[in-house]
C-alpha cells in the first residue's frame, strides 16, 4: 500500500512547476518568465519539459520569439490555477494571512480609470502591505475573462453581466454628454437628444456599452440613440483629448471629464441626461475568503469614496 501510493506521489506535478507553468502562460514567453522570476530561460525549458513528462501531454508550442498553449495546456493552466489557489488558501486558513494580506494580487480595469485613479490608490495599499505583489494590467476591450486569463479583481466602470462574479459597488459615478465650444460655435449645441444624430460624436465601445448605442436617463426616463461620427477609437483619453480638439460630442464618465468641464476646456451637452457607470469591484466566488482580495476592495471603496469622482 505505501509502495503504490509513493508511486502516485512520484507522479503528480510540483507545485512549483504549476506555478512556473501559469507565469509562462501569463506572459507567454520564456525569456519573460525567466526575468520576472530571476532565472535562466534553460531552466524554464528543463522545468516545463519535466512537467510535460510528467502529464504525458505537451503544453505549448514553442516558437524562435513566443509560446502558445495547446489545448491540454489550457485544461492544465484552469486547473493549475485552482489548484494554486486552493492551496494559497489553505495556507491562509491556518496563518495569519487571512488578516494579513500577503502574495500575488492581479487586478485589472480600463486604461484611463487605471492611470488617473487606480494607480495611485494601489500605490498607498501597497505602503500599507509590504507582503502583498500588486500586478496591475489595463485592458481597453470589452471582454475580459477573470479565470482564464488570472485575474483576481477587475475594478469595472458600467455595468456587469457576469452572473458567475461576485460584483461589489465601490463608488458612484456616471457619464455625461460634453464637446468643446469650438465644436459648439461651429456645429450648433443640440437641445432635444434626437438631435445627436445630426451631429458627430466621437463613439468608442465601453466595456458595458454597445458600439456607437447611447444609453441616457433623462427626463423622460431611459432613452436610447444611435450616433456615428468621423473619429472613434477604443480608447477613452484619446476620445476626451478628441473632443477638447473640437472634433465632436462625448459621452465620458464624469471622473474623467469633470476637470475639463472646471477649466471651461469641455462643456456639458443635454445636462439632464447622463448614464449611470458606478465603479464595481468584481471577483470569482472562490476568492470571498483571500485576504488580499477583501483588503483591496474595502481599501479601494474607503479611497474612491471619499474623492470624489
Amino acid at each position: 500500500m505505501l509502495i503504490h501510493w509513493t508511486r502516485i506521489v512520484n507522479n503528480l506535478p510540483a507545485l512549483d512547476d504549476l506555478r512556473l507553468f501559469c507565469t509562462v502562460v501569463h506572459n507567454r514567453s520564456f525569456v519573460g518568465t525567466a526575468a520576472e522570476l530571476g532565472v535562466s530561460p534553460a531552466y524554464v525549458s528543463k522545468r516545463i519539459a519535466l512537467l510535460e513528462n510528467t502529464l504525458r501531454v505537451c503544453l505549448l508550442h514553442r516558437t524562435t520569439r513566443r509560446v502558445s498553449v495547446t489545448e491540454d495546456g489550457i485544461l492544465v493552466f484552469r486547473w493549475a490555477q485552482k489548484i494554486l489557489e486552493e492551496v494559497e488558501q489553505m495556507a491562509e486558513s491556518v496563518t495569519a494571512a487571512k488578516t494579513t494580506p500577503r502574495g500575488l494580487l492581479r487586478i485589472c480595469t480600463s486604461a484611463g480609470f487605471g492611470r488617473k485613479r487606480l494607480a495611485p490608490a494601489l500605490s498607498e495599499l501597497a505602503s500599507h502591505y509590504p507582503s502583498l505583489r500588486i500586478r496591475l494590467q489595463l485592458l481597453d476591450r470589452p471582454v475580459v475573462d477573470l479565470v482564464g486569463e488570472g485575474f483576481d479583481l477587475d475594478i469595472r466602470i458600467g455595468g456587469v453581466s457576469e452572473p458567475n462574479m461576485i460584483i461589489k459597488h465601490i463608488a458612484t459615478n456616471y457619464r455625461v454628454l460634453c464637446a468643446s465650444p469650438t465644436y459648439l460655435k461651429r456645429r450648433g449645441t443640440p437641445k432635444i437628444l434626437s438631435e445627436l444624430v445630426q451631429h458627430n460624436c466621437i463613439v468608442m465601445r465601453e466595456r458595458d456599452q454597445s458600439f456607437g448605442v447611447w444609453r441616457l436617463k433623462g427626463p423622460k426616463g431611459l432613452e436610447t440613440v444611435r450616433v456615428t461620427g468621423s473619429l472613434s477609437c477604443n480608447n477613452g483619453e484619446i476620445s476626451h483629448q478628441w473632443a477638447i480638439d473640437g472634433h465632436g460630442i462625448i459621452l465620458r464618465s464624469i471622473w474623467d471629464v469633470g476637470k475639463s468641464i472646471n477649466e471651461g476646456r469641455l462643456v456639458r451637452v443635454l445636462p439632464k441626461y447622463l448614464e449611470e457607470a458606478n465603479v464595481s469591484a468584481v471577483y470569482p466566488s472562490r476568492l470571498t475568503e483571500s485576504a488580499k482580495v477583501r483588503v483591496c476592495v474595502q481599501f479601494l471603496e474607503k479611497r474612491l469614496k471619499k474623492e470624489a469622482l
